[in-house]
């Protein structure tokens, strides 16, 4: 090879090395949130401000749930709207939505904030019922005569927000989106978070997911993670930290 052509090679081989990584070299501003069944994005407002008083571009995705396909349709809608990469973050079922739409090309890591992080051909009903949360109501998920399913009112503060004042419990009981049956009996395919970086908040007095299970999907998946004292409604109750832990993954170096 003549002298003169070496720095031209040289140049290319840089090009071909950086090539597949060149959406993600700048730093992550955009943050898609997925919220989890019996609720909506509104309860996010307290980590949305957060981020935003911090320089990021909070989007909260109201997913209808009315089937997984949907939900990530849904979510895909709004990362398609991202200017630059996102971290997209869900909670509880949303965990189940963030591991199929994670693999969308404007997602650069992954958070899973008490959530499912479901493996290859997994459900939502079949990961709940391999560790149950001890002692848990079996009756407290009811279904309507059309499929859908809703957490007993009755039930709800105390398995989905125990920390939070009662009245706002009820609140959230009396709002609560129904969630299609089918949704948690869908099997996820290949999942984000092999090849992506990815982040887990486990709370630690979670009564809807058990958190020996967040423990134990998290470490599958090779997610940092951080335990926060917190019922279900980690979101809510702990904002600051459920925060932080976003915030890391959108700071974090990009391997």
């Amino acid at each position: 090879m003549p002298v003169r052509t070496i720095p031209a090679a040289i140049a290319l081989g840089l090009m071909v090395a950086v090539a597949p990584f060149p959406a993600f070299a700048e730093p992550i501003k955009n943050v898609v949130i997925v919220h989890g069944a019996f609720a909506d994005g509104s309860g996010w407002r307290k980590v949305s401000d957060i981020l935003s008083a911090n320089g990021y571009r909070v989007s909260i995705v109201q997913e209808p749930e009315t089937s997984l396909a949907d939900d990530v349709a849904a979510t895909r809608r709004v990362l398609a709207l991202q200017e630059g990469p996102a971290v997209l973050v869900g909670h509880s079922y949303g965990g189940m939505v963030i591991t199929e739409a994670g693999r969308d090309d404007k997602v650069a890591a992954l958070v899973y904030v008490a959530a499912f992080q479901p493996e290859r051909g997994e459900t939502l009903a079949a990961l709940g019922a391999s560790k149950p949360v001890p002692g848990a109501d079996p009756h407290a998920i009811k279904a309507t005569p059309d499929g859908y399913l809703y957490l007993d009112p009755k039930a709800f503060p105390a398995a989905f927000a125990a920390d939070l004042p009662k009245a706002e419990a009820d609140f959230l009981a009396r709002s609560q989106v129904f969630t299609a049956k089918g949704a948690f009996t869908t099997a996820v395919g290949e999942p984000a978070w092999k090849a992506k970086p990815s982040w887990a908040i486990v709370a630690t007095q979670d009564r809807s997911i058990n958190p020996d299970l967040e423990r134990e999907m998290a470490k599958r998946a090779e997610s940092r993670v951080r335990e926060v004292e917190s019922s279900h409604a980690v979101y809510l109750s702990r904002p600051e930290a459920v925060a932080e832990v976003i915030a890391e993954a959108a700071t974090a170096p990009v391997k």
